[in-house]
């Protein structure tokens, strides 16, 4: 199935910059969504592919900063670009701190906003790129047994079959094969990927204790 296409969801209470927006985003062939408060963009179903949002930092009710922080409380982590009339220092730098893509002040030309906005949907596109891999190893590591597990994260970390062995106390050639099985099971085409996968799982349970 082909990636879905790129939108941008727009949450501001002025409905001519709103309109405004939309038409400037689909001039270049971006699907929009726009709301007019923060309690109306919670209740929409997020779109299904790369995603960012372009928010107001002063709204009816909830403010733009607050969602930010909502947001990442909840780990849903959206490229935020916030656009205001009136910005001040610490305003931005909050704002910033919480990792927007961008702090733009009204009025700003119009490849400003299509700048930001390519940077979040990359930056975005890139973060479910990742996660649908991060997903896909896991899957594979899930296959292992108990053994196989250990097995690998002492190969990882660079223990011979011989020693391996010695440690958890079974044979050498039984070693081998747990290493051969979990190998295939996870993909991993030589030790050095195979170490690269147990960093990024990262399951502290399942390392062997070192002494």
């Amino acid at each position: 199935m082909p990636d879905a296409k790129p939108s941008v969801l727009v949450v501001d209470d002025d409905p001519e910059f709103r309109d405004s927006v939309a038409r400037l985003l689909r001039s270049v062939d971006l699907e929009t969504s726009h709301f007019s408060s923060v309690a109306d963009f919670l209740k929409a179903k997020l779109p299904e592919g790369p995603t960012c949002l372009v928010l107001d930092v002063r709204l009816p009710g909830q403010s733009g900063l607050e969602l930010q922080r909502e947001l990442a409380a909840a780990n849903r982590p959206l490229p935020i670009i916030f656009i205001t009339a009136h910005a001040d220092i610490p305003m931005t730098v909050q704002a910033m701190k919480g990792g927007a893509i961008e702090f733009l002040t009204k009025p700003f030309r119009d490849q400003e906003l299509l700048d930001a906005v390519e940077a979040g949907i990359s930056r975005d596109r890139v973060r479910r790129e990742r996660d649908k891999a991060f997903g896909a190893l896991k899957e594979r590591f899930e296959t292992l047994s108990s053994r196989e597990r250990e097995i690998m994260f002492q190969v990882a970390a660079g223990r011979l079959n011989k020693q391996i062995a010695g440690d958890i106390g079974i044979a050498e050639s039984t070693v081998k094969v747990h290493r051969t099985n979990l190998m295939r099971k996870m993909k991993a085409r030589s030790v050095p990927e195979l170490s690269r996968m147990a960093d990024i799982l990262k399951p502290t349970s399942e390392k062997p204790q070192r002494t």
